[in-house]
């Protein structure tokens, strides 16, 4: 299996996880394009800058020319450079080059259901997309809980903007090219003292931080800054299976993400390491790895079928595994249907509240159970329409593969080619490179 392991040893903030994922081997242009595709206001400037003498990936993200900068600086400039009731309405909104939308400025800045609109028409991988909905959900429900609000009525003020859209959708993006099933980090340093927010002063970590960090081991370093972010806690909340120690693995991909701060004697940076899982097979083969997941069911008997389909969609953006439909006959011989969805037990909280909110159940039956899982790694073939990532897994010498069906889907609608004969070419391709 493939894994990432982030050293949280510094914190995690957005622009950091992005300058690891550059400096790991993540092409450029490949969030150029995801930049592109959102048709936002922002570009990206890539530097390579030395924190503490560890040389790392710096990532800015760029709006209307202003770049994104620590929360401390931002109100030190607002202060000296905002007074009376103007400055007490954007302490209210937070960062004023935040708060614009496509069309201008915009005091409140983006609901939930518009940043969902533009991930939705960016056209990135639907993987990619999942990824981006479900850490911009979890922002949305931890500061619902903090301001005692729902998600929808929440503003992002602090993370909804132009430049945390680019974080969240980039480190989605990135996170799916390089191939990587599980995502493990270490305890976080979350820093220490006060930050200024529109909340006031407040004590290290913010309130959402906090919030999307609970379960999670943290602690307080010698350093007297925000080192965790909002967008940096969601994307850690998403994405990491398990938080902890390094897991037994090897290392074929190191990256430096570098944050805006420069301590003299601190390296601020976010590493990564990628590679494959040494942990031992067990009784299900040789080479599987072990794991335990929730599985959530619900016995649907008074539902219109196109809820259904809405709730499947709904699931995989709050980060399930599988969903899937049996047909059944209930009580008064009423046919009915069975949701399971497969997920972490760490999304089992959310995915219950979504069947409770989202169909007509009274109840929810959970358990947990063992699951055993192939090692599974991505190729890439390039067939006369595009590239085509295979996943292969094997297993006592035995390899299993299949072409990535979203890869040939869009090849087949851009080049009106039947998409059975995509992915046949991608299984020849891939044999022949086999065969030599």
């Amino acid at each position: 299996m493939r894994i990432a392991y982030l050293d949280c040893f510094s914190g995690i903030s957005g622009d950091m996880f992005l300058g690891a994922l550059l400096d790991a081997g993540v092409p450029f242009e490949l969030f150029e394009k995801a930049v592109a595709a959102l048709n936002i206001r922002a570009t990206l400037e890539r530097s390579r800058v030395d924190r503490a003498g560890i040389s790392a990936t710096k990532l800015d993200v760029v709006v209307d020319g202003v770049k994104d900068m620590p929360r401390e600086q931002f109100w030190d400039k607002q202060a000296t450079g905002t007074r009376g009731e103007d400055f007490a309405d954007r302490a209210e909104h937070s960062h004023a080059h935040k708060d614009r939308c496509d069309d201008g400025p915009q005091v409140h800045g983006r609901r939930l259901s518009d940043i969902l609109k533009v991930i939705a028409a960016s056209q990135i991988g639907v993987r990619a997309q999942q990824m981006a909905n479900e850490i911009f959900l979890a922002l949305a429900a931890a500061e619902a809980k903090v301001h005692n609000s729902t998600s929808e009525d929440i503003h992002f003020h602090e993370v909804g903007a132009a430049d945390a859209i680019v974080d969240i959708v980039c480190g989605a993006v990135g996170a799916e090219a390089l191939g990587v099933e599980r995502f493990v980090c270490s305890p976080l340093n979350v820093g220490s003292g006060t930050l200024v927010c529109s909340h006031g002063v407040m004590p290290v970590p913010a309130p959402a931080t906090l919030e999307l960090l609970k379960g999670l081991p943290i602690y307080s370093g010698d350093i007297e800054k925000e080192l965790v972010t909002p967008t940096g806690a969601a994307i850690v909340h998403v994405l990491a299976s398990s938080c902890g120690p390094r897991p037994l693995m090897t290392a074929d991909a190191i990256g430096y993400g570098a944050g805006s701060r420069d301590f003299p004697s601190y390296p601020n940076v976010l590493r990564i390491s990628i590679g494959e899982s040494l942990a031992t097979g067990v009784a299900a083969g040789a080479g599987a790895q072990e794991e335990t997941i929730a599985i959530l069911e619900a016995n649907l008997d008074d539902l219109n079928p196109q809820l259904i389909g809405y709730i499947v969609d709904q699931a995989f953006a709050e980060g399930a595994l599988d969903v899937f439909t049996t047909p059944v006959q209930m009580k008064k011989n009423r046919p009915g249907t069975v949701l399971t969805i497969l997920a972490l037990p760490s999304h089992e909280e959310r995915l219950r509240a979504l069947l409770f909110r989202e169909s007509s159940t009274l109840g929810v039956r959970v358990r947990h159970e063992t699951r055993y899982i192939l090692p599974r790694q991505y190729e890439t073939v390039v067939t006369p329409w595009g590239e085509v990532r295979m996943k292969v897994a094997g297993v006592n010498g035995v390899s299993q593969y299949a072409p990535e069906y979203e890869d040939c889907r869009r090849i087949a609608a851009q080049h009106h080619v039947p998409l059975k004969h995509v992915m046949q070419e991608a299984i020849r391709l891939y044999l022949d490179r086999q065969h030599g």
